[in-house]
């Protein structure tokens, strides 16, 4: 929430443009009690002269940590600048934002923003890490600030190890195992893991949510003392509680109050699961009474492995709490470890530049590179790492891409399969993902820009029309790959759809014919070739003279070809921007 406070008609006029942009805001125009509008935790917008502002909340401000976020903005709205709070409060993204809104310059001073550097103490908000440190934070933050010889460990794979592996600034070197790093070579360390280490007074550590904790236990465990030992005994296998993502147990232990005491300290949910789920995995320390009780083995190392979908990394350890025992285990979360882990990126049409931000991270972070080179313009992989091995697929079978990926995962190295346009469409990874499946590798897709996407933008077209048109068919014509009866061209045409057919250019007076049972001839036709390329080519026919548009440019592959009224059209309107059409967003009574 905030609260917008201003006392002059200038002011006034200001915030209300705010609140027309639907900024979840309170206005503020009368005398205040500041103390009492200090202790709400609202972020505070001072519209007026900043001195006014400055000693108004001087008798409250305490420290960084606690204080509330304070913007002050000019009355005309030129400038909108952070005045305290600016990381942890969050007033330089709220200033930002502000500004956005009505067309001010954002004023943000604080050191790392105006260098281009992390802001180490807002990491943890971006990247849902929480954080600890050694030594005075103040002191760590101004060596990174001043470009000291600092270290970044990372234990972890998340958004946010992406986002710092591919800007990091050149005074900070990366690690991934803290066997290669040399503490003493480095006058500040920032450690991305859920693993404790002794770095001395010259440590940041973020500790991600990746911790599965299994639990199990007797009736009427001491919370205290339960929450006590179990600290103590993670502390001793060098595993940090502020890392720890979920608690879980069997649904026969779902209400023992120790551990629900335990989900609200640390804030962490607990989660149950049936006997019959935890029986199916084969745990190193089964119990037969456990099973009779529970219905399953294990409780605690089962209860790991199902949250975690991995290995234990700690088994079962049983320990007294009280006069009462329980039994804890450990696993770390497989989709956030450090280990093998391949990850399917859609290259876009072809342009480099349309690649997504986070496939563009991906493939400046992959140890190895396998992209599918008749299809994807090489250029896509210049911006591979130093080190990183580049291949080309296109010369590869099945079998072959599996064998050389199996290389460099079985190594725990980061994996980029690039493949063109969106993967899910026509990308063939289904026998990829099948076998890695079986062979219960990790793995992840990244979307990508379809070139049906990109033929609309080329051609400057809605492939859609109000009451007319409102399905886009994303199909092909027969060739070596059969189509199923239902799906056969002539059988799609009956919807009169925009239709994007793919792979289909060595067969287009097939295509043409089978089309022809329901389209009109005059029907408006696109032959795109190699969009978004250097090289792209779009010739405009109907459908009446496709297979000659093709045949005399002599088109085979790369080639996509829309069919539909909907290229070049301009009539019809939707409802959406109609100003009696009234939506959450957009309410009948609002002015102009």
């Amino acid at each position: 929430m905030i609260s917008i406070i201003t006392h002059s008609e200038k002011g006034k006029k200001l915030a209300d443009k705010l609140l027309q942009n639907d900024v979840e805001a309170e206005l503020i125009t009368k005398p205040v009690d500041y103390k009492k509008l200090w202790e709400t935790g609202n972020s505070l917008v001072f519209i007026g002269a900043l001195g006014i502002c400055v000693r108004e909340i001087a008798p409250f401000l305490k420290n960084k940590k606690t204080d509330p976020a304070v913007i002050n903005i000019d009355a005309n709205g030129q400038f909108v600048q952070p005045v305290v709070s600016g990381h942890v409060g969050g007033a330089n993204e709220l200033a930002k934002k502000l500004s956005g809104l009505i067309g001010a310059v954002p004023v943000i001073t604080t050191v790392s923003d105006t260098s281009g550097l992390w802001a180490l103490d807002t990491l943890p908000r971006q990247f849902n890490w929480k954080m600890e440190y050694t030594g005075n934070f103040n002191r760590l933050t101004g060596l990174f600030v001043n470009g000291a010889k600092t270290a970044l460990l990372l234990d972890a794979r998340d958004n946010g190890t992406l986002f710092l592996e591919t800007s990091t600034p050149d005074f900070v070197d990366v690690y991934y195992s803290v066997k290669e790093l040399d503490i003493e070579k480095y006058d500040l360390i920032l450690a991305v893991t859920p693993f404790r280490y002794d770095f001395g007074k010259k440590a940041v550590f973020y500790r991600p949510a990746m911790v599965r904790l299994g639990l199990g236990c007797r009736r009427g465990l001491p919370p205290e003392d339960f929450l006590r030992v179990l600290e103590e005994n993670m502390k001793q296998h060098g595993i940090s509680p502020l890392s720890v993502a979920s608690l879980a147990t069997v649904e026969l232990k779902k209400d023992e109050e120790a551990f629900l005491c335990l989900s609200r300290r640390w804030q962490v949910p607990l989660v149950d699961f049936s006997g019959e789920a935890l029986a199916r995995y084969e745990v190193p320390s089964p119990s037969e009474k456990v099973k009779s009780i529970t219905g399953s083995g294990s409780v605690a190392e089962a209860a790991a492995m199902h949250q975690s979908q991995n290995s234990l990394l700690v088994p079962k350890t049983k320990v007294k709490a009280g006069e009462k025992y329980f039994t804890y285990a450990v696993a770390i979360d497989r989709q956030r470890e450090r280990k093998g882990f391949v990850e399917f990126v859609g290259a876009g049409p072809g342009d480099p530049e349309l690649v997504s931000v986070r496939g563009k991270r991906l493939l400046q972070t992959a140890d190895y590179i396998l992209y599918a080179g008749s299809l994807v313009p090489e250029e896509l992989t210049h911006d591979a790492k130093s080190g990183c091995v580049v291949e080309s697929s296109a010369g590869m079978d099945l079998q072959t891409q599996l064998k050389r990926m199996k290389k460099y995962y079985d190594r725990g190295s980061f994996i980029v399969r690039l493949h063109t346009g969106d993967p899910c469409i026509y990308g063939a990874i289904q026998e990829q993902m099948a076998i890695m499946d079986q062979w219960g590798w990790q793995y992840h897709i990244t979307p990508g820009i379809s070139s049906f996407q990109a033929a609309a933008a080329a051609l400057r077209s809605q492939f859609t029309i109000p009451g007319e048109v409102q399905t886009i068919i994303l199909t092909r014509g027969e060739g070596r790959t059969l189509m199923p009866e239902k799906e056969q061209l002539n059988k799609l045409a009956q919807s009169k759809s925009t239709m994007c057919i793919y792979l289909s250019a060595s067969i287009a007076g097939q295509v043409q014919q089978e089309l022809l049972s329901h389209y009109p001839p005059e029907t408006p036709v696109a032959v795109c070739y190699k969009l978004t390329w250097k090289d792209e080519k779009i010739f405009r026919c109907t459908l009446s003279t496709l297979a000659q548009t093709v045949e005399m440019n002599n088109l085979s592959m790369t080639t996509l070809i829309v069919v539909g009224k909907a290229i070049d059209n301009r009539s019809g309107e939707s409802k959406l921007y109609q100003s009696g059409f009234e939506h959450s967003f957009r309410r009948n009574d609002q002015s102009s």
